[in-house]
């Protein structure tokens, strides 16, 4: 009889197992059908979600409760749906410059108010019941600013309690008396897979509730979580799954909540290659949180194995926008071989609704065990400076029709300019702009300098590096997104 009901159970969990892949599949099949298509952006505010909000009103089994207000006085709404015994709490924006899973969030509410995925939409909302408390930090996103408009880290006044952000989001868990909670966040893309040339792309934490990082129910079974979510972020971005520093931080909600009895998940969006935006990580986090949901509807977790998660490669922190791997450097007459790692900063517009970079070098020498988005080995290249066109062109007008590879390939990395766009210090096209009469500082190559250069093998120039950028000059393409204007 004993073994019978093994056999039992376990056809049950694997046909579990089985529905719950094969609804991922699905959903990441048909993710453009639930696309919030409003949000494309990172420089992501509170009002461009207050459509999407007032829509879900209309939205029955939805239930909407503004649950306080900023520092600033704009609305914090909890948006509530299914009946369930199970909480499930979500919150995300905590910082105001972390939008990716914003964004999922809304892609949730169209997949849970169409008419596709009956069965699992069933099983979801008559098992759990789903809190959503998106934007927590409004003030933070007007700005695009981590920080709230105290100036603090919300995710650092669990104890405190100062801010109204802090308290409403202390209020909410213990209202609810959530059973799991995500704690949705976006790290920077630097951060890499331990040991890999992979960024992580996605890092998880089941957050310490004490110094000592016990294993509790509550902890283990957001490991449990999470061990799935990797198995589902393996599928579709394979090593590019970090785990987060999981040091006691006696301040921070994420381990105050765990402490509290929610099982916490902190998700991280990191980096994609070509992924500015973040609209294929925002697709990875729709994916994995509502595949996370089905499992806890359906009790799937239950049976993952906690050890897994210490499978899970640490988050690294060794990633470059572009890496230049041994090119000659020649100082004082005396060729160096160096590694060359570059970084491209955003600069926000004044609206806070786009930016430009400014590339800078960040480190130099033997960088062996560093990694870039790109790389180039440039092994026979030497690095060489650039020098000013020395034609005069009026205005911008003028050089629409300029072949700037050529001028590249002829060592040209700046262009002179009678008169130059008023506002602005970014230029669209791979070479920079500089007054008439402005005087270029010293060529060196160091750390925090701007990385424009020419790379040159035989007498030939086939790179240009251009505000941090590669041009490939024989192939005359480039990702560059500006270069810079100089006054």
């Amino acid at each position: 009889m004993k073994s019978f009901l093994k056999f039992v159970f376990l056809f049950i969990t694997i046909s579990i197992s089985s529905q719950t892949y094969d609804f991922t599949s699905k959903i990441y099949e048909t993710y453009s059908k639930y696309k919030a298509t409003s949000l494309d952006k990172r420089r992501l505010k509170h009002p461009d979600i207050q459509p999407l909000i007032t829509a879900l009103k209309n939205k029955p089994s939805f239930t909407l409760k503004k649950v306080g207000q900023s520092i600033e006085g704009r609305d914090l709404t909890l948006i509530s749906v299914g009946s369930g015994k199970i909480n499930i709490f979500l919150w995300s924006q905590m910082h105001g410059d972390e939008t990716t899973a914003t964004q999922a969030i809304f892609d949730i509410f169209n997949l849970l108010t169409s008419n596709d995925f009956l069965k699992e939409k069933e099983t979801i909302l008559n098992n759990v019941t789903l809190h959503f408390l998106p934007m927590l930090n409004p003030d933070g996103a007007e700005t695009h600013k981590r920080r709230n408009a105290l100036g603090i880290d919300i995710n650092r006044d669990a104890l405190r309690l100062q801010s109204p952000e802090g308290r409403t989001l202390k209020r909410i868990r213990d209202s609810l008396n959530a059973d799991f909670g995500f704690n949705l966040h976006d790290q920077n893309i630097y951060y890499n897979a331990e040991r890999t040339s992979k960024p992580a792309t996605i890092s998880y934490l089941a957050p310490a509730y004490n110094y000592e990082k016990d294993i509790n129910q509550v902890r283990g079974d957001a490991m449990k979580i999470i061990v799935f979510m990797n198995n589902i972020i393996q599928k579709y971005a394979p090593g590019q799954v970090g785990r987060y520093n999981d040091a006691f931080e006696p301040r921070a909600f994420g381990d105050n909540i765990q402490k509290w009895g929610t099982s916490t998940i902190l998700i991280e969006s990191g980096g994609f290659k070509n992924d500015v935006e973040k609209q294929e990580i925002r697709k990875l986090n729709y994916v994995s949180i509502l595949s996370a949901i089905y499992a806890i509807a359906n009790g799937q977790y239950k049976n993952i194995p906690i050890t897994d998660y210490e499978k899970i490669p640490r988050n690294d922190s060794k990633l470059f926008d572009l890496k230049i791997e041994g090119a000659i450097y020649h100082l004082l007459g005396n060729p160096y071989k160096i590694d060359i790692g570059i970084k491209r900063f955003e600069v926000d517009n004044a609206n806070h609704t786009d930016f430009f970079n400014v590339g800078r070098i960040v480190d130099q020498g033997d960088l062996s065990t560093y990694y870039g988005y790109t790389t180039l080995n440039a092994k026979g290249y030497s690095i060489i400076e650039g020098s000013v066109y020395p034609k005069v062109f009026n205005s911008t007008n003028d050089i629409s029709n300029l072949d700037v590879y050529e001028l590249l390939k002829s060592g040209y990395t700046y262009i002179q300019m009678e008169e130059l766009p008023e506002n602005n210090i970014n230029a669209i096209k791979p070479i920079h702009l500089i007054k008439t009469g402005y005087q270029l500082p010293k060529f060196i190559i160091s750390p925090r300098v701007n990385p424009t250069f020419l790379l040159q093998k035989n007498g030939v120039n086939e790179y240009a590096v251009i505000n941090g950028f590669l041009v490939d000059l024989k192939t005359k393409s480039s990702t560059l997104k500006n270069a810079l204007i100089y006054r």
